[in-house]
């Protein structure tokens, strides 16, 4: 049994190597932390602001928000989901409390997360939007945020050794919540029967959330987020007594 230290300092070190490690893969190495959040963008602000004519006020910081936020959650689930199955060759070597998987993923996509947000402050900024206290709330709306991703990260982590397929379902549900969570458009404005569900939505919530402090200037709706809160907890507690539960059976299933 590793001690809690232990699985401190383990937890930190595997989330440096892996930083370090995707930063030297590519040529620009961390550069891309900032670029393609960018690249992304750039792509959608020409497809619905030039091609389809829809430029609404402030389109570029509106897509921006959306889209690192965005980019924060998907990269983190959808990794997180093959936390364990991606570490099987530790599985047999040494206990480790598998959880440390799905939570390494996530410390290392929310650092690069905070670098891309700096980058994003720095911006509108330029663009003209006033740092006023009020963005200080956004800071509690990360940590809601933060939390919902993290848990949908142990679930998923807890579930895909055991149910392959799994992964697939996440990778496609991924692309619809992408469509569905009012990056590049403004749901409020959807007239449709559907647009309660797609105000529901907990990505859609923490987007509209950090528009509304970060843009508009004004509060959140705490209520809203109080749900997403809740549901996190639900979720992230459900992925680890999961994980906690079948500690000894990851090390046979994957092989």
């Amino acid at each position: 049994m590793i001690s809690s230290r232990r699985t401190k300092d383990i937890l930190l070190y595997k989330t440096y190597a892996e930083l370090k490690a995707e930063a030297q893969r590519n040529f620009l190495g961390f550069l891309w932390w900032v670029i393609e959040p960018i690249l992304f963008m750039l792509v959608f602000y020409f497809v619905f602001g030039k091609l389809l004519g829809r430029r609404p006020e402030a389109f570029i910081p509106f897509l921006l928000v959306g889209l690192v936020v965005w980019l924060w959650g998907q990269a983190t689930i959808a990794q997180g989901a093959a936390a364990i199955t991606a570490n099987r060759g530790l599985l047999n070597q040494a206990f480790v409390p598998k959880a440390l998987f799905p939570t390494v993923i996530f410390l290392k996509n929310t650092f690069k997360f905070l670098f891309a947000l700096l980058m994003l402050l720095i911006f509108l900024v330029a663009y003209g939007f006033e740092a006023t206290p009020i963005w200080l709330e956004a800071i509690p709306v990360l940590v809601v945020g933060g939390l919902f991703i993290l848990g949908s990260a142990y679930l998923a982590a807890a579930l895909t050794p055991f149910f392959p397929d799994l992964q697939v379902l996440i990778d496609n549900g991924l692309r619809v919540l992408f469509f569905i969570s009012g990056i590049f458009y403004d749901i409020d404005t959807l007239n449709t029967s559907y647009k309660a569900v797609f105000q529901a939505n907990p990505a859609a919530v923490l987007i509209d959330s950090l528009r509304t402090i970060l843009l508009a200037g004004e509060h959140a709706d705490w209520w809203r987020l109080g749900s997403v809160l809740a549901g996190a907890l639900c979720i992230g507690g459900a992925g680890y007594a999961i994980m906690r539960v079948n500690e000894s059976r990851y090390a046979k299933i994957a092989y």
